[in-house]
């Protein structure tokens, strides 16, 4: 691991920063990558290693897009309460995280479970309206909501601490 670090970090930081235009950002995902493959070693020869590197770097950087693309949504929502109370850092950090896993969640869901349960959850209509904009019966997009919500339930019990604490 010692010489595929020496012999690539530089590479893939710098190949990192032509794709993200920053050179923080580039730092910080090549050391993600090689402490990725720390936490589970591959056995990566001269030849493998540079199309291995370039692929986990594309995954990193839409991580990261996908990343700010949530937070900036979480930001411009609380931008329209201005009632509510600016969030702390870890608060903020915290709550990315878990929109980040929710989002994660929807993804590994069937395409029309996940459309039910947004347009349940954050559009708020009912289960007729649903149906109708799915072009399925009211039972379908109950049976879609129950697998959502029980996968929903599913993240929960993984987030939360063994303690019940928050």
């Amino acid at each position: 691991m010692k010489t595929l670090y020496s012999e690539y970090h530089g590479w893939l930081r710098a190949v990192l920063q032509r794709r993200l235009g920053d050179a923080d950002d580039a730092a910080d995902l090549a050391q993600d990558a090689f402490l990725r493959l720390l936490a589970r070693p591959r056995s990566l020869d001269h030849d493998s290693a540079r199309p291995y590197l370039s692929r986990m770097a594309r995954g990193l950087c839409v991580d990261l897009w996908r990343r700010r693309e949530i937070e900036r949504a979480w930001l411009e929502s609380l931008a329209l309460n201005p009632d509510l109370e600016a969030p702390s850092a870890e608060q903020r950090a915290t709550a990315v995280e878990a929109l980040m896993e929710v989002d994660a969640m929807l993804k590994r869901l069937p395409a029309p479970v996940a459309r039910a349960f947004i347009l349940s959850m954050v559009h708020g209509l009912d289960g007729k309206t649903i149906a109708a904009r799915l072009g399925v019966t009211d039972r379908t997009v109950r049976n879609y909501l129950s697998r959502a919500m029980l996968a929903c339930l599913r993240l929960q019990a993984r987030l939360t601490p063994e303690d019940g604490a928050p």
